[in-house]
């Protein structure tokens, strides 16, 4: 009954909530519409024609990352903006001029009615113009949180000033209160931590990467939970009716900025958000210039490694799949030529506080700390390592055959039955240290898809010969040297190819 009652209010609770969690840079519409009612001058109508152009193109933007978004709460909150700033514009528009049809109407003769300029006539007809083409998103984006609805629990919003939810035993139960800054709760809450089945054993204290996670090349083998099915993230494509109407009302309020005075500044909320994609996961712009000498130097480079946990999905999260990811948006840099899509990769990322190469596949290498050795005296001989080191990096020899190269790659991931003379453990991770460097051997494979799916018998293989004689591979040496470590975990990293060996010939 109480839902019921103040059902007329649940649409303003709604929209001024959502306000408020997702656009702090909008003012309260009380504050607003005080500002609104003085008396208009050139100066006030500028200011205030100002803020209200900033708040539609930071709608706009705001629109544009929910309609991509699975999260309900996002397009519940933009919907409850999209009344509330339309109000806003109507009631300036009001105090400016009562008929908004005839000074907005290019076919009209009639004088300009009011005192307003020829600018301000042009601010004037753009900001209505722009807030009429934003309305039609009204009943898109209710159609659209229904669809939301199917992913993440859309709960009832209390009333604005909050609400105390009748409870039989605890009679004074918190207020609560329609934030929308928090994500929806998805459907799908019980995923498996799946890396948590498998511990390490106390010899297995360094591992990165559990070796259940490594490959079994042409066999089905069992899955750490029996006939678990992980859940299908959704695909998500903002309606080209809606990025068509979006576009036309950014165009509208992007072309009539000219028309305020000289210094006035806008900001572009897109470009916002692209330099802080930028700042969580890319460098910063000075770096490459910093180090623009060493990287005058041939088959060098420098990137950002970031923690393991940028690069993966938060469990019981929605993301859409259709969007790039972090390694697309910020791809590891290329270690060699790509030849017919096999593009060997520097996959450096910070795991706990280790480095570690995130192979794929039957890929595998192995690293070293030499020290504080500057990346260009190092040469394709490492005549400036010590020599077990060097001769372990140079003379080392991978298998021959596909079934070994899990097993090797186990070697190093473990420390274990590591037979070859060396006075210490050679690991796939070390320890992250600030200005040392790194000696790194990295191996990697392309295989066919016949073996990645299946098991082959004698008499098949002779079919597939053609596809089994496409397993191309490479193997580097390379070093890489931290220069600049951040809060996050993450580390600027240089890096140089020191030698390009014979690519291993792999035999089925």
């Amino acid at each position: 009954m109480r839902y019921i009652f103040f059902s007329w209010l649940l649409p303003f609770a709604v929209t001024c909530f959502a306000r408020n969690a997702l656009a702090v840079q909008y003012q309260s519409s009380s504050s607003l519409n005080h500002t609104l009612a003085v008396v208009s001058t050139d100066e006030n109508f500028y200011t205030q024609a100002n803020q209200l152009l900033q708040q539609q193109l930071d709608l706009i933007t705001r629109i544009e990352q929910a309609l991509i978004s699975p999260d309900a709460n996002r397009m519940r909150a933009v919907r409850g903006q999209l009344t509330v700033q339309t109000k806003i514009v109507e009631g300036f528009l009001k105090r400016q001029n009562r008929s908004s049809p005839v000074l907005c109407n290019p076919t009209d003769a009639s004088p300009l009615p009011g005192q307003l300029d020829n600018s301000q006539t042009k601010i004037y007809c753009s900001l209505s113009a722009a807030s009429q083409e934003l309305l039609k998103l009204a009943p898109v984006l209710d159609q659209l949180l229904s669809r939301r609805g199917e992913l993440a629990l859309v709960r009832k919003l209390p009333l604005i000033n909050g609400e105390r939810q009748s409870d039989p035993v605890m009679a004074m139960k918190p207020i609560q209160r329609p934030y929308l800054n928090q994500p929806a709760t998805p459907f799908s809450t019980t995923e498996p931590n799946l890396e948590l089945t498998n511990q390490p054993t106390p010899r297995q204290s360094t591992e990165i990467t559990s070796p259940s996670t490594l490959p079994i090349i042409g066999r089905i083998t069992k899955t750490a939970i029996a006939n678990y099915v992980p859940p299908i993230q959704p695909a998500i494509a903002a309606p080209e009716t809606v990025l068509t109407i979006l576009a036309t009302a950014k165009q509208m309020l992007t072309a009539v900025q000219t028309e305020f005075p000289a210094g006035t500044k806008f900001r572009d909320s897109q470009e916002t958000t692209t330099a802080l994609d930028r700042f969580a996961y890319g460098l910063d712009p000075q770096e490459p210039q910093t180090y623009a000498k060493f990287l005058r130097l041939p088959h060098t480079g420098i990137f950002r490694a970031l923690p393991t946990l940028a690069y993966q999905r938060p469990l019981n999260t929605l993301w859409n799949r259709l969007q790039p990811s972090v390694s697309e948006r910020y791809p590891f840099p290329a270690l060699g030529n790509t030849q017919g899509g096999f593009n060997p990769s520097l996959a450096l990322q910070v795991v706990g506080d280790r480095f570690k190469l995130q192979d794929q596949g039957v890929d595998y290498s192995f690293m070293v700390d030499v020290g504080d050795i500057p990346l260009e005296k190092l040469d394709h001989q490492l005549k400036s390592v010590a020599l077990p080191t060097r001769e372990f990096f140079l003379n080392y020899q991978p298998p021959k055959e596909l079934a070994a190269l899990p097993v090797e790659r186990r070697r190093f991931i473990t420390g274990k039955d590591q037979n070859w003379n060396q006075s210490q453990v050679i690991l796939a991770s070390a320890t992250a240290k600030l200005h040392h460097t790194y000696i790194v051997r990295s191996l990697q494979f392309q295989l066919p898809e016949i073996l990645l799916n299946r098991q082959l018998t004698n008499l098949e293989q002779s079919r597939y010969i053609d596809q089994l004689k496409q397993i191309r591979s490479s193997d580097i040496i390379l070093a890489f040297r931290p220069v600049r470590s951040r809060t996050d975990g993450s580390y600027t990293i240089l890096w140089r190819v020191l030698n390009e060996l014979p690519a291993p010939q792999i035999s089925y």
